[in-house]
């Protein structure tokens, strides 16, 4: 059971730290996508943030690395229902070997997988261009954190 929420709402300043720290510290997300024909899909992943990116890593031929390789766009949640996160982002498609193994190593220690194994998987890097977190409506005002990839002051 998630505990109750602090009752005053939280400042801008707040929210960006909690959300760097929820970006910091939890593993799995959720993954909405669409195909071309605007079928939804919605998967848990693990994931890597390393500060600017996050690192997804699933089948290319999923329906989830299907939609992300055709619409190169993705919506992320992470939190509770009453203390979300969503993370709206590009998606750039890289194989298992583009990426340097100090960034791949990082995100098997993380997820405690390692998709490396599967000649299927592709790695997919979201890119934020838009975040926004709050916990209860008096929080709905201000809760775009990122607008066009730059944070907000």
């Amino acid at each position: 059971m998630a505990a109750a929420p602090d009752p005053a709402p939280r400042t801008r300043e707040q929210r960006r730290r909690d959300t760097a720290h929820r970006l910091a510290h939890d593993v799995d997300l959720w993954v909405a996508t669409a195909s071309a024909d605007g079928a939804p899909y919605l998967v848990p992943l693990s994931f890597d943030w390393d500060g600017r990116t996050v690192l997804l890593a699933t089948s290319a031929t999923s329906p989830t690395g299907r939609n992300l390789a055709a619409t190169r766009t993705t919506r992320l949640a992470l939190g509770e229902l009453r203390d979300v996160v969503l993370v709206d982002g590009s998606v750039e498609v890289l194989a298992l070997d583009e990426l340097d193994a100090a960034t791949t190593d990082r995100f098997v220690r993380r997820s405690g997988f390692d998709p490396r194994a599967d000649a299927s998987f592709r790695w997919f890097l979201v890119r934020p261009t838009q975040v926004q977190a709050w916990r209860e409506a008096d929080e709905l005002a201000g809760r775009v954190l990122m607008r066009d990839g730059l944070w907000l002051h």
